[in-house]
């Protein structure tokens, strides 16, 4: 579990991080978003003990990770895919964090074998495109089999085949009972991905509910509903706060009502209903507007 309570970082002037509180608990995989600027990657960097708060505490099952002997058997991280000595082959970048953190050769061989890098172990970095690289990075946050893993953008630069696979991984580890968080700026991948989300901006939290609930904020939520008595039903539902709009062809597009209310009034004023169907907004239509506001940079320059 990670545990982030009135977590501040200042840089001079700037605030990066203002206050922010939430907990990650395992079983589920945790999305982590926010607009560029938002304070995500001071946060993660913040809870690995990699950047030290102005005030606040970040923990990892109950202490500060920096206290950790052996860090890589109780937090994994993939932060910044480039972080491999260009120099070194993969297999050799892996056995001296195996060695430093008093873990097996045979892990080495394993993650490899995992994400998939096994026939290019002795390769050097240096040489592998983006999303080799990343799998490298992904192989790095396994190596000490943790309970708690923190995963910075980790489908960039990876093919369809490895997006997928990278899914699958993240669903595996969360029902294996991991705490695994991961942050992204790709909305498609966190509607396939995250079981709940945490949404920051400049540094403040927005959001802290599970990706459904979050979604159902968004104004492009809205019900279909389909009737031999429009302009009734209309008028009802209209009287009962919601909005309305007609089409011309007997459908009516309802919003600011759930379909179960708009059933309920249709039941009771005996109005025949031939379709109802409702319609989430997308997790992309309720993160830009939960956002609107809380980005450092916007089209045309800096806010």
């Amino acid at each position: 579990m990670i545990e982030v309570n009135q977590l501040t970082k200042r840089y001079g002037g700037v605030t990066a991080v203002n206050g922010l509180t939430f907990t990650v608990r395992p079983g589920h995989v945790t999305g982590f978003l926010g607009p560029n600027g938002a304070g995500k990657s001071t946060t993660m960097r913040m809870i690995l003990g990699l950047n030290r708060p102005t005030s606040g505490s970040a923990t990892v099952d109950g202490q500060p990770f920096a206290r950790r002997r052996h860090g890589l058997r109780h937090v994994g991280a993939l932060l910044d895919a480039g972080d491999a000595h260009p120099g070194r082959s993969a297999a050799a970048h892996l056995w001296a964090l195996a060695r430093s953190n008093g873990l097996p050769r045979r892990r080495v061989a394993e993650v490899l074998r995992e994400v998939g890098l096994e026939g290019v172990a002795r390769r050097r970095v240096g040489g592998f495109s983006l999303g080799m690289r990343q799998r490298l990075g992904i192989a790095t946050a396994l190596l000490g089999d943790p309970p708690v893993l923190l995963f910075d953008e980790p489908v960039n630069g990876l093919d369809p085949e490895g997006v997928r696979w990278v899914r699958g991984l993240f669903r595996r580890l969360a029902e294996q009972g991991r705490t695994v968080l991961v942050s992204s700026h790709l909305m498609s991948e966190m509607e396939n991905t995250a079981d709940h989300l945490i949404v920051i901006g400049q540094g403040e939290l927005i959001a802290d509910e599970s990706r459904t609930e979050f979604a159902a904020r968004g104004a492009g939520a809205r019900v279909t509903v389909r009737t031999p008595d429009p302009d009734e039903l209309a008028a009802v539902l209209t009287l009962d706060g919601a909005s309305v709009r007609r089409d011309g062809s007997g459908v009516l597009t309802v919003t600011g009502m759930s379909a179960g209310r708009i059933g309920e009034l249709a039941y009771e004023r005996r109005i025949m209903l031939h379709e109802l169907a409702p319609r989430t907004a997308s997790l992309e239509e309720a993160f830009m507007e939960s956002t609107a506001g809380h980005a450092d940079y916007v089209v045309g320059g800096r806010r």
